[in-house]
């Protein structure tokens, strides 16, 4: 029998001061079995930097055609195409082919292990974005993790922090790759 989901369940207060966007999600986080609670608050950092009313959280990890977050316009169009980690240079071609903007997230130590090996092939995409967590960051993050989490994303300057009712904080710096 396969593993289900964990679910958690997240309020988020975002406030925004680079973007001037103020506004409380509430947001259902599935946990595949294979993830960690360490990714997933990955994705919720990823939500907060770049929430909209239209962001979403697709199908999860189990889903392979769908990126870890979306965005899509009123017509159904692709705007903005999330991933998490370092997906394959087909995966992302494809990605920039159908959606008008790709941000990818690496956390790993070493990013450009896997970013300088494929970024010749992905040079022609101007839609293309790729950031960078720093794991010693990310680490901060499984401190507030619960089943019921009320958070506060607080973002100016490229910086995130993510703070909970329980005076839990973790600072996340935002490096841009390319």
């Amino acid at each position: 029998m396969a593993l289900k989901s964990t679910i958690y369940k997240a309020e988020l207060a975002i406030v925004d001061l680079d973007r001037n966007y103020y506004a409380s999600h509430s947001l259902t986080l599935a946990r595949h079995p294979s993830e960690s609670e360490e990714r997933m608050m990955i994705g919720l950092a990823a939500f907060a930097l770049n929430a909209g009313e239209r962001l979403e959280f697709s199908r999860g990890l189990g889903e392979t055609e769908e990126p870890d977050l979306w965005q899509r316009d009123l017509t159904g169009e692709l705007e903005l195409w999330i991933e998490l980690g370092h997906p394959d240079a087909r995966r992302l071609a494809k990605a920039c082919g159908i959606s008008r903007r790709v941000l990818v997230y690496a956390y790993s130590a070493s990013p450009e292990l896997w970013w300088d090996p494929i970024a010749g092939g992905l040079a022609k995409w101007r839609n293309l974005e790729v950031r960078r967590f720093d794991p010693a960051e990310t680490a901060g993050l499984r401190g507030l993790v619960a089943r019921s989490m009320s958070l506060t994303a607080t973002i100016q300057d490229g910086e995130l922090w993510l703070r909970d009712e329980g005076g839990g904080e973790c600072h996340l710096g935002v490096g841009l790759i390319r």
